[in-house]
This record gives C-alpha cells, sequence and structure tokens, in this order.
C-alpha cells in the first residue's frame, strides 16, 4: 500500500505526464538497450523505431499516475499488457532493470523539476505497480502451463504446409514437433513466433493472430508481407517467414494468448469487419460462431482490390453452406473492380446501418485508418460502447473515441 504523500505527489505529476510522457519512454528505451542490450531479444525493433511502442508506455505510465490511489480500475489494460509479457517470456527479474531505467529517464528528461521526493515517490509507484503485473503474469503462466497441451515458454513447431493466398499473403499450419496435444485458445487470441533470421544479431519475436477456429488440431497463421516502401523499411519475420521458411521447417511459438475475443455466452448477432490482413482475428470467430452457435453474423471484409481478397473462396464457401444466418459483404477501394464487390470505395455510417443489425455485437481489425473510421461510424450510428470491440495490430493505440471502448492489441509485421 502507498501512503497518503506517496499517493498526493504521484497524481501531482499527472500533468507533467501529459506534456512529456512520451519523450521520457523514449528516453527510457534508449537508455535501457544501451544498459542491457540483451533486451533487443525480446522487444519489437520496428515499434520502437516507427515510436509505437514508447507511445504506448507513456499512455500506460499517464493510466497508472492518474489512477494510483485505485489500481483496479485500470485492471482490464494491465490484463492486456500482461498477456503480450507472458507471450514474450518477460519474468519477474526484468522488472527491476525497466524500473531503474525509467526512473533515470525521468530524472534525465525532467531535470531539477525531478526532486528527490518525486523520484522516491515514483520508485514506491512502480514497486506496487510492478508488483500488480508480476503477480497478474505468474497466475497466466501457471495457467497456460498447466491447461491441457499446454506449456511454458517457447515450443518448437513444424511448418506442416504453407499455402499462398494472394501475392503478399501467405497462410502457415503449425503442428508441434513433439507430435503432443497443443492448447486451445479463444478464437481471436494470437500466438507470438521466435525467430533469429540469418545476418541478425537478435532473435525477433512477433504476435500473430490465428486465423481459424480453435480444435483443428494445427495452429494456422495468415501472414502479410510487409515490403518496404518511404521510410519503412521491409518487415524482417514477415519477410522471413515468406522468403526462407518452407515446408518441413521449424519455428518456435508461445502459447496463445491476447485479450480480443469473442464472448460466447451470447445470443445478439455479430457483425465482424475485417480491413486487409486484420481480417485473421476474424475469420477464426467467423468459424468458431458457425460450429458453436446459432447467432446470425454479417461478415464484410475491405480490400484494396479483388487481387488482395485474403482468403476468399474459403469465406465463400462458408456463405454458400451457412446461407441461412451468414451474410458476407466485400468492399473494394478500386473502383475498376466495383461490379465484382458489394460496394466500392470505403465503409461508411449510411452503408453499414444497410447491411449490419446495429444491436450486433461489432469485433473489428485493420489499419488503423481503417478502424478510425469504422469506430466513427458506429459512434455516430450510437452503437454502445459495451459493443464496439477492436484490436490494434502493434502496440494498443487510441482510435479517438470516448472513454470506455476496448482496444487490445497484438503485433503483426
Amino acid at each position: 500500500m502507498l501512503d497518503s504523500r506517496t499517493i498526493e505527489i504521484i497524481k501531482s505529476t499527472v500533468p507533467v505526464l501529459e506534456v512529456h510522457g512520451e519523450t521520457i519512454t523514449r528516453t527510457f528505451y534508449e537508455t535501457m538497450f544501451r544498459n542491457h542490450p540483451e533486451l533487443l531479444n525480446v522487444f519489437n525493433h520496428a515499434n520502437q523505431r516507427q515510436g509505437k511502442q514508447p507511445t504506448a508506455l507513456a499512455n500506460a505510465v499517464y493510466a497508472a499516475a492518474a489512477n494510483i490511489d485505485a489500481l483496479e480500475r485500470i485492471l482490464p489494460v494491465v490484463h492486456g499488457i500482461a498477456q503480450k509479457h507472458r507471450a514474450l517470456g518477460i519474468l519477474p527479474e526484468h522488472y527491476p532493470i525497466v524500473g531503474e531505467n525509467l526512473l533515470a529517464a525521468i530524472k534525465t528528461v525532467l531535470g531539477e523539476a525531478a526532486t528527490d521526493e518525486i523520484i522516491e515517490a515514483w520508485s514506491k509507484a512502480y514497486g506496487v505497480i510492478a508488483d500488480v503485473f508480476i503477480s497478474v503474469e505468474a497466475g497466466m503462466y501457471e495457467q497456460t502451463e498447466q491447461q491441457p497441451g499446454g506449456w511454458r515458454g517457447f515450443r518448437r513447431f513444424v511448418v506442416d504446409r504453407k499455402v499462398q493466398e494472394t501475392a503478399e499473403v501467405t497462410s502457415f499450419y503449425l503442428l508441434p514437433e513433439d507430435g503432443n496435444a497443443i492448447a486451445s485458445y479463444e478464437p481471436g487470441q494470437y500466438i507470438t513466433i521466435r525467430v533469429k533470421p540469418e545476418g541478425q544479431e537478435f532473435t525477433h519475436l512477433r504476435h500473430y493472430s490465428l486465423s481459424t477456429a480453435p480444435g483443428a488440431g494445427y495452429y494456422r497463421i495468415t501472414v502479410k508481407r510487409e515490403d518496404a516502401g518511404g521510410d519503412r523499411p521491409a518487415g524482417i519475420v514477415s519477410t522471413y517467414l515468406h522468403q526462407h521458411v518452407q515446408e518441413g521447417d521449424i519455428i518456435e511459438l508461445s502459447a496463445p494468448a491476447g485479450d480480443f475475443t469473442l464472448n460466447q455466452n451470447l445470443s445478439t448477432p455479430v457483425t465482424l469487419i475485417g480491413g486487409g490482413v486484420g481480417l485473421t482475428p476474424l475469420v477464426s470467430m467467423l468459424e468458431t460462431l458457425l460450429q458453436h452457435s446459432d447467432r446470425e453474423i454479417v461478415y464484410i471484409h475491405a480490400a484494396r482490390s479483388k487481387e488482395h481478397h485474403i482468403l476468399k473462396e474459403h469465406v465463400a464457401k462458408l456463405a454458400a453452406n451457412n446461407s441461412s444466418r451468414l451474410k458476407c459483404y466485400t468492399v473494394y477501394e478500386s473502383a475498376a473492380d466495383s461490379e465484382r464487390c458489394d460496394k466500392s470505395g470505403y465503409i461508411d455510417a449510411s452503408w453499414l446501418s444497410q447491411v449490419a443489425p446495429l444491436e450486433s455485437d461489432f469485433y473489428f481489425c485493420g489499419p488503423v485508418p481503417f478502424m478510425r473510421a469504422i469506430n466513427q461510424a458506429l459512434h455516430s450510428l450510437n452503437v454502445p460502447e459495451a459493443n464496439i470491440h477492436y484490436e490494434f495490430f502493434g502496440p494498443a493505440g487510441s482510435l479517438g473515441s470516448p472513454s470506455g471502448s476496448s482496444p487490445s492489441s497484438s503485433s503483426e509485421e
């Protein structure tokens, strides 16, 4: 427990964090990786370069400071971050390293304004926050290992099949090398791959959504190759998977994780909206709904063009076999494909209200501008916050929605 004076000091720093939070977290990562380069084996280098990880951490630190007197308010955020930590293999011994370098970054950025009293208060607060994470993650590690087919850490899987879906998207079917059972998962969750491409100094870890319903006896991920463009370098892991990993090769996985999951305890309609490769967790949800419920389903896929339409034939077959309760719609950005889709251009509120029951539970995933547009459309249609669910591919960010919506995050590259 924190004393009242410490709580008072931490809350007094909230306005400072609003102004300097990202500078502090950026300095923190630079300092930590300089002092502990071995941690580059865990963190996503691309998210560091693009500034996504410092922003996400700044938001988490700000939330913790603002709610330091009632940390239970941010338990959903803690749980989502802890899911990623468990998937990456973050352990209790990592927390003192983070705390030491975070306090050093606060001192560096704020200078004389970071008095001894403020640093001491933040040291105490960080200890309490770290204990919360360690406790939550310990439970996750135990549950993951003890579940049927579960394991701790990373396990070797064989690439059983490699199927090209489009020119830039490939599905990988993964079986355990030891031939034993594999852990089940909630539709919408992801697995984490650990690879060390030739010529790379560090191992690289990436989260990839599982793109099929649980219970198949294998894991399937559907990966877009991220090519270089503008100032953006090619994706290290996605390029490696596409160009170098072949059928029969071994890759390492941690057990499924993530809190962007389908609520299977409802009877209301479900609307699934995917942009590009963002369809992956939604296809898992779609297959699960068709197998285990009688709920009305609307499935909407937005793609640049017909050539970029992922899993087109697979979803069309599902629709043909379940026409009484599954309605599928396609939106192509390219006007040249207007005769091959249900709408050309972009999804908007007017069109969405015509094809999807507004009492639906809405799940959506895709590029951030796409998700921002969907989120704004749903709010303009007065869809309740409780019915809006979305996931970021990467550190959790903001769609500019009112507080209360439920973003999750994975890290696909």
